[in-house]
Order: structure tokens, then C-alpha cells, then sequence
């Protein structure tokens, strides 16, 4: 069996389940964060933006070097200025990912909540097109928030990370991951959000 990611619009109430691959636009800073972000040891430039609705805003950053098309790791942030709980979006969320896990063995998700604050850490895969073996692996940790924005609107701030690994560097990941879980799990809960300033 094939394992497909499912692609959702945080639009309709979900954030991503993968990371978006990009078009070809002009990256422009729509949160007041241009970066570079400095996470685990490691320094990432803003490389594509979207602003689809009025809304909702979603920034990625990559380490030189890297790609939207193939990378290993990617920071996001993902703003949705609405009246919504956390719970509202986490539960949608993991709405999806259960989903996922009905075909995917490989899918698993885990919550962690703190005072207005839930963090989700979740694995998704895709197969190679045969189905044989996976193509791609990748363990995200999402952290989410209710942050005040323009004029005292209230909103939902996602701060996340997503690492990868590709074809024969899929099992190594794995092994590393169940060793060091928490590690970047603690990265992300304990990182300085900056402040968001969303653009006119």
C-alpha cells in the first residue's frame, strides 16, 4: 500500500500536514519576522511566504543552502486571525491525522498542553510510487498559541518545525528519533517566539 501525505488549507481550519512545496513568488515578511531565525544551533533565511486570504499568513524559513523541493529541516510560522480556540484548531488537526493513520502504520501523533498553549509532535511518510519503500519521512512539532494582533484581534500562532530524511536515510532517522524525541520536542517549547506584526 501507498502511503500518500494529505495536503489540508489551514484556510478551512487545518493547519498543513506537510510542508508546502513552493511556487515561484516574491517572498515578502507578512508577520514582522524576516529572520533570520536562530533555532538548535542553526540560522534560517525566509524563503516563500503566502497570504491567501485576509486572514491567515504563513512564513517558511530554510538553512542555506537548502530547498523547499528537498529539505531537512524547515522552521514555519502560520498566523490565523479568527475567533477560534486552540482547541478548535488542534482538534481538527488531529482530526486529520487520524485519518492518515488509518492507512499509514507509519503515522503517530502525540499532545502536550501547558497554560495557553498545546503542542502537537507528529510523524507522517510517503511511499515510493510502487509502494515498496518509503520515500520520504517526516516528524514535525507544532506549537500552538493565542497571541493579540492588530487592533486587539486575537489570534492563532503556529510555530513549527519539520524535520526529513529521504529514501536510504529514512531508517537512521527513525533510529535517531526514538532516541532523541525530546530533543527538539524542548527546542520548540522552549523557543523565544518573536513578536508578530502583521504587515498592512
Amino acid at each position: 500500500m501507498t502511503y500518500k501525505f494529505k495536503f489540508t488549507p489551514f484556510i478551512i481550519g487545518i493547519f498543513l500536514t506537510m510542508a508546502t512545496f513552493a511556487q515561484k513568488s516574491t517572498v515578502k515578511d507578512y508577520l514582522g519576522v524576516a529572520g533570520p531565525i536562530a533555532f538548535d544551533k542553526g540560522s534560517y533565511n525566509l524563503a516563500w511566504t503566502s497570504h491567501p486570504t485576509d486572514n491567515y499568513y504563513k512564513q517558511e524559513y530554510l538553512s542555506k543552502g537548502e530547498k523547499l523541493e528537498k529539505f531537512k529541516r524547515l522552521i514555519l510560522f502560520e498566523v490565523l486571525v479568527a475567533d477560534k480556540t486552540l482547541q478548535d484548531i488542534v482538534g481538527a488537526k488531529i482530526a486529520e491525522l487520524n485519518n492518515i493513520k488509518a492507512t499509514n502504520p507509519l503515522a503517530q501523533y502525540q499532545v502536550f498542553k501547558k497554560t495557553n498553549e498545546i503542542m502537537l509532535d507528529f510523524l507522517v511518510s510517503e511511499n515510493t510510487p510502487d509502494g515498496k519503500s518509503v520515500s520520504i519521512i517526516e516528524r514535525n512539532v507544532y506549537r500552538y498559541k493565542i497571541v493579540t494582533v492588530a487592533k486587539g484581534h486575537k489570534a492563532i500562532l503556529l510555530f513549527g518545525v519539520s524535520d526529513r530524511a529521504y529514501g536510504n536515510d529514512v531508517d537512521n532517522f527513525l533510529v535517531k528519533l526514538k532516541a532523541k524525541a525530546n530533543d527538539l520536542r524542548n527546542a520548540v517549547g522552549t523557543f523565544n517566539i518573536p513578536a508578530i506584526s502583521i504587515a498592512k
